[in-house]
């Protein structure tokens, strides 16, 4: 394929602004990138695909999310309001997965991958949970994924809240997928270790999972979100959240700790330390009200900080834009979290972290060599754009609705807003249906 009369946005180790390109993809990674017209002479029979001089840049990655989530959607929630985050947890999520069936999941993970296609998220890192349907819940997950032709990692959530015959299950639900895919690996699904988080963890599951993991994955975790886990680890071990989860060996550079709101100094050392990445997601924070995470201070202190969404819509830019507002906002000074701070989260470290997963070659830039996961943006700045100024018109001017193309290891999956791989109208369809009866079933439960 030749992508031509493209504007390139780079990214990489030095983000540039090409303008009149052409790039030349072979397989699933970019072969050659030139001037127009010295790839339409280098190749002149290649099936070309004009770009009409729209942006052309590398797909957003979210570094941590919950398909499973989506039928959250409009759902009430029985009895008053939820007044603190363990509320919204026993009110509302440990309710609502356990709602969820094999028909739920699936759905669940198509209209999530229809949103990412239709706003430029090529990769995500998704963490999913279903108590009732745990056994093979991650292939069905991830042939949602293949069907798509995005790019993903899967993991499931171990915890101990329903008992130790499905905390057990949950186990060997990561342990099978994780084998699946070292068995016979896919080139666009990944695999870690799920936990739920330190405070629905005890002692005893925690070693048991340590001992259970595959040699050579991680694990992802919720870690620190609510002042609850801290209280809860406190009580349990005498340490705080990430002292704990050191002792039994759950940090490292293949694992993510996600949140990390609630944490000291120590904690944030220990991050350092052992290479452990960190996710966040402002708008989920906001939403659950549980704090602002101390990210300037971990960046600062060597810790690796993505962004997530946490199950919100996959529009990684409103991930900018509220992250670049949040620490502005809580901090009453404007000078905090700058667009180059937003811009390392979102590009160089989500980059980083999903090379974990897709080692083979660069995600997020555009260089030879790069898996080739392209969108196209229909901007028109009407300001001088450049390398230095990108990131605040990424957050004061580009929107989810500019996406008109989406390339995954260059298979086109939307073209001129036109879903290839997915069925929007069918896959909705079934949802509906389907979440009418996983409401009745949460609001039994509820």
């Amino acid at each position: 394929m030749l992508i031509t009369n493209a504007n390139l946005i780079t990214w990489g180790a030095e983000n540039k602004i090409l303008h009149g390109y052409s790039i030349y993809i072979k397989g699933d990674k970019i072969a050659d990138i030139a001037p127009d017209p010295e790839l339409a002479a280098r190749y002149p029979n290649e099936n070309r695909v004009d770009a009409r001089g729209q942006y052309v840049m590398p797909g957003n990655i979210c570094g941590h999310t919950h398909f499973y989530g989506a039928f959250a959607r409009g759902m009430a929630i029985p009895g008053e309001a939820p007044k603190d985050f363990p509320q919204i947890l026993d009110k509302l999520w440990w309710n609502l997965d356990k709602a969820l069936l094999e028909e739920d999941v699936r759905s669940s993970a198509l209209v999530c991958l229809v949103d990412a296609i239709k706003h430029g998220t090529t990769t995500l890192i998704d963490h999913h949970a279903s108590p009732s349907f745990i056994d093979g819940s991650l292939d069905v997950v991830a042939d949602a994924v293949t069907k798509s032709g995005l790019r993903a990692s899967l993991c499931y959530e171990v915890t101990d809240r329903d008992g130790e015959v499905k905390m057990q299950a949950g186990v060997q639900e990561n342990v099978r997928f994780i084998k699946r895919l070292q068995a016979q690996k896919e080139s666009r699904l990944a695999a870690s270790f799920g936990l739920h988080a330190s405070l629905t963890l005890s002692e005893s599951t925690l070693y048991y999972c340590r001992e259970s993991i595959p040699e050579g994955s991680g694990f992802h975790i919720h870690a620190a979100e609510g002042l609850a886990d801290q209280d809860d680890s406190l009580a349990k071990s005498g340490l705080r959240v990430m002292d704990r989860l050191e002792k039994h060996g759950i940090l490292g550079p293949q694992s993510i700790a996600v949140h990390a709101v609630h944490v000291d100094a120590r904690e944030i050392q220990i991050l350092a330390d052992t290479g452990t990445w960190v996710t966040h997601q402002p708008r989920s924070n906001m939403n659950n009200a549980v704090g602002v995470a101390p990210v300037e201070s971990m960046l600062r202190a060597g810790v690796k900080v993505g962004l997530g969404n946490d199950g919100f819509s996959n529009t990684m830019w409103d991930e900018w834009k509220a992250a670049y507002l949040l620490h502005k906002s809580a901090n009453g000074d404007p000078r905090r979290m700058g667009g180059y701070d937003v811009k390392e989260m979102a590009i160089e470290n989500n980059a980083a972290l999903a090379k974990v997963f897709f080692p083979e070659a660069p995600l997020a830039e555009i260089s030879v060599g790069a898996f080739a996961d392209l969108i196209f943006v229909d901007y028109h700045p009407f300001t001088d754009m450049n390398a230095g100024n990108l990131p605040w018109h990424i957050l004061f001017g580009f929107n989810e609705s500019m996406v008109t193309t989406t390339i995954v290891g260059g298979e086109i999956l939307m073209k001129d807003r036109e879903l290839l791989t997915l069925d929007e109208e069918e896959i909705a369809a079934k949802a509906r249906e389907a979440s009418a009866d996983a409401w009745k079933r949460y609001e039994a439960l509820a």
